[in-house]
């Protein structure tokens, strides 16, 4: 079995209109969201065992403030271009290189391609908006990360800050 964790990043700050979409930092309460939301997959069980982010600053801090909250060592974050501000068939391009040696991997993105994507992976389920730091986890019934897309998958949780 493979458990995908797709994460939006956390609340970005809009105080410099100016500033390059790219390099936008995380505001007060995307700092604050980010370590909550962490605690509550540990609080689940569900520790990714890679992590995966796209390279855009908002993504990369979210990446790494959760990291920090799993112990997971900052410096292992896989950076991965192609998941900026992508379209929902660009994760199943970086899924299938994933090493079959991970069972558990986060995805760190942004929408609208996460939430599409979401939907993509469940027939039952339907998002309308995966919300800044929300966390979409499903499972595949595969051994191979490159078997990821035709598996049989189940729906485990979707999960957001204002989810209380």
């Amino acid at each position: 079995m493979k458990t995908l964790l797709l994460i939006r990043h956390a609340k970005s700050s809009w105080t410099d209109p100016d500033m390059d979409d790219f390099d936008r930092p995380l505001n007060k309460r995307g700092k604050q969201n980010a370590p909550e939301m962490a605690k509550r997959l540990i609080m689940r069980g569900m520790v990714p065992e890679l992590i995966i982010a796209s390279p855009a600053k908002r993504t990369r801090t979210t990446a790494k403030i959760m990291a920090g909250e799993w112990k997971y060592p900052k410096q292992a974050i896989l950076l991965e271009e192609e998941l900026y501000l992508c379209y929902a068939a660009t994760f199943l391009k970086v899924i299938t290189k994933i090493d079959d040696d991970f069972n558990a991997v986060a995805i760190f993105a942004h929408n609208p391609g996460i939430t599409d994507f979401a939907n993509y992976l469940t027939e039952d389920i339907r998002i309308d908006n995966v919300p800044t730091t929300g966390i979409f986890a499903i499972q595949a019934d595969t051994d191979c990360w490159k078997d990821f897309d035709l598996a049989k998958k189940k729906f485990l949780f979707f999960d957001y800050p204002r989810n209380n």
